[in-house]
């Protein structure tokens, strides 16, 4: 089996207008490894192409795992008790975006 098209596989950084690169957004990020990871499941690839898709889909990961990290850090910042000190909390989806809190 000969295969005679390959999609390029998507880059972690993008280049601006001015010729330097910046880093991709979350959301870019996490759509270009489903496509990815879809592409991985969906079609018959050779080993060479599933290979080059699995590193970038790992770099992929790990930016994304660093900016959930980020993400979460600057919450806890944010979340500050009443003496100024940061308070740790578990996210709860129940209460998200209310304020249920008793002193």
């Amino acid at each position: 089996m000969v295969y005679t098209s390959f999609r390029a596989v998507p880059k972690t950084v993008q280049t601006s207008e001015a010729g330097g690169t910046k880093p991709l957004p979350f959301e870019e990020a996490i759509q270009k490894l489903e496509t990815i990871v879809d592409s991985m499941e969906s079609e018959e690839l050779p080993l060479e192409v599933l290979l080059q898709r699995f590193e970038e889909g790992t770099r992929l990961l790990r930016l994304c795992q660093e900016r959930l990290s980020e993400a979460e850090l600057k919450v806890q910042r944010l979340e500050k008790d009443l003496a100024g000190d940061t308070v740790s909390r578990p996210f709860d989806p129940g209460v998200a975006g209310t304020d249920t809190e008793t002193a």
